[in-house]
């Protein structure tokens, strides 16, 4: 019965491309468009995931982590006062303007902390020493900045708020989801680029708990005593600033009509392709039954044909995402794609060449033994 399947398939091989074709096309897209959507929201919370804090304080219902307000920074002694923190320090977050040699302005989120090591911010460093930022007008880009404010060497000098600040270091593979750059500063410097805004406020509270400590009970104590702002454990900020982004841009529903779409097309160009096979072989299907077989032994031949196809097609379709990956990294894009991912969509590439392949069945089911001694 595999040799029937195979030599039904391939018997036209341009028919056998145009099917393998069109499940390729959906498993690449399938693929690369969850592998984008996966990508932004990983840069929507990839901070507060490398980051090592286990509680975030934030201030009232704030939406995601680009997007915070401020509050009094002397919050951060009553929370270290709570038992069973370890540790606690405040975190500024903040659009920061800054001016272009071309004389354009542009705005870069800043990440500002008195002592970065400590929280494991920034993860990734190129060139350059944390310990630098301490000394003052220092900063480190994201090497992603230059395709947004051009190139730039550790040593440069460029303007916040007509401060001339120096390079000093180099990170990478920090990345937000508005696409927005991000820079690394001392805590101070960043209060005393935007006065008005920051001094004497923080944006968020890092926590660490000591250990051996209940996060739920250190939690409940921390709003009691902060009862005008939020606290979150690291998954549930992660899992918050995620769903703004989903939510309020309408990106979970633009990927969903996108990969409809895709299996669409390509349940409708197996579908044909199989059908007009199938129906092209009619008195091959009715010598089977000749033969002494049934309508299980015929149907075993089209789902063989449907499993070949979505086997080969999803090769293919998976080959070609691999190789549009770091075509998209070079693109400034993050891919992501879960070895699961791939599994699943294995299976959903068998499961739509079956689907396609039923439109066949009710017409073999009719055929006649006796189809094969007709001229």
């Amino acid at each position: 019965m595999v040799d029937v399947a195979l030599k039904i398939l391939l018997h036209d091989k341009l028919r056998f491309f145009i099917t393998v074709s069109g499940v390729a096309f959906a498993v690449t897209l399938v693929l690369v468009q969850v592998g984008l959507f996966l990508g932004l929201l990983d840069n929507a919370s990839v901070t507060i995931e490398k980051c090592n804090a286990d509680l975030w304080v934030t201030s009232r219902n704030t939406a995601n982590i680009d997007y915070g307000q401020s509050f009094p920074a002397n919050y951060v002694q009553r929370v270290r006062s709570v038992p069973g923190v370890e540790r606690a320090d405040n975190l500024i977050i903040w659009f920061v303007r800054l001016n272009l040699s071309s004389g354009a302005t542009e705005f870069v989120i800043a990440y500002a902390l008195e002592d970065f090591g400590r929280w494991n911010l920034p993860w990734s460093i190129r060139n350059g020493q944390l310990d630098d930022l301490r000394r003052g007008n220092y900063v480190f880009f994201d090497e992603s900045a230059r395709k947004r404010y051009g190139d730039f060497t550790v040593g440069d000098y460029r303007e916040f708020y007509d401060r001339r600040m120096k390079i000093v270091g180099e990170t990478e593979d920090v990345l937000s989801f508005t696409t927005t750059p991000v820079c690394f500063m001392d805590y101070h410097v960043a209060q005393s680029l935007d006065p008005l805004s920051l001094q004497d406020r923080t944006v968020y509270i890092l926590v660490k708990l000591a250990e051996g400590a209940d996060p739920s009970l250190v939690r409940k104590e921390i709003q009691r005593r902060l009862p005008h702002n939020d606290v979150h454990t690291r998954a549930e900020w992660s899992r918050l600033s995620k769903d703004y982004w989903i939510k309020t841009t309408g990106l979970g529903l633009n990927m969903f009509v996108t990969v409809f779409l895709g299996c669409l097309v390509g349940i409708v160009v197996v579908a044909q392709t199989l059908y007009t096979s199938t129906m092209e072989h009619f008195k091959e299907f009715a010598m089977v039954k000749a033969m002494g077989g049934g309508n299980a032994d015929v149907y075993y031949i089209l789902i063989k044909q449907a499993l070949i196809a979505g086997l080969v097609g999803f090769a293919l379709g998976a080959f070609q995402a691999a190789v549009a990956r770091p075509i998209v990294w070079r693109l400034g894009l993050k891919m992501i794609v879960p070895d699961g991912f791939f599994l699943l969509v294995l299976g959903g590439s068998i499961v739509m060449c079956l689907a396609a392949s039923l439109i066949s069945y009710r017409r073999i089911a009719k055929a006649e033994p006796g189809l094969v001694f007709r001229t």
